[in-house]
């Protein structure tokens, strides 16, 4: 069992990057993958920004507990999100997740800190696409989605997530929920 704690985009958001993913040219997308081996865009129902990956034997309660006790110091108001730009980690494309304003990022930055994560070394993105091997034009495939730029979103929820391996790639269940909410004054 692997977890991680993720933020989900807003279905809005996924319909709309969905929609963008369909309307590229096929021709584009070949020519942009030439290099790499089985590339194939992970299923829209599985985007979600990782904010902390906990390991293959971290114990849910404890993440939970943890995660609760840190979600109770929270004062940001939920961050406005939306996807944005791409880019390519090794058999990763992905698309960037960028904040509204300065204090959306500081907001973020402190939902990744209550998930147990580093904020500075956060690169905030969600994986669209993956691949087996071979290495990825630097200069097109990122391009597929380099002028992208989603609508607004605002986070709802901090969820702990189970990943099991599936026949057609991982399952993911929540087993621990948290509102993203703005701690009460006073």
């Amino acid at each position: 069992m692997r977890l991680f704690t993720a933020l989900w985009p807003s279905d809005e958001a996924v319909r709309h990057l969905s929609e963008a993913i369909a309307a590229l040219d096929p021709a584009r997308v070949t020519e942009a993958t030439a290099g790499v081996r089985k590339f194939r865009f992970t299923a829209a129902e599985r985007w979600h920004l990782t904010l902390r990956f906990h390991g293959d034997d971290a114990d849910p309660q404890r993440v939970a507990d943890r995660l609760d006790r840190r979600m109770a110091h929270v004062t940001a108001a939920p961050p406005a999100l939306r996807m944005t730009g791409s880019g390519t980690f090794r058999g990763v494309l992905w698309t960037g997740v960028e904040p509204a304003t300065e204090t959306d990022r500081l907001a973020l930055r402190e939902l990744v800190r209550a998930a147990g994560g580093d904020p500075h070394g956060f690169r905030a993105h969600l994986t669209v696409a993956r691949w087996a091997s071979g290495r990825a034009d630097r200069r097109w495939m990122p391009g597929l989605l380099a002028g992208y730029a989603g609508p607004w979103w605002t986070a709802g929820e901090l969820a702990v997530m189970r990943s099991d391996q599936g026949e057609g790639g991982p399952v993911y269940r929540a087993v621990h929920r948290v509102p993203v909410t703005r701690a009460a004054s006073g």
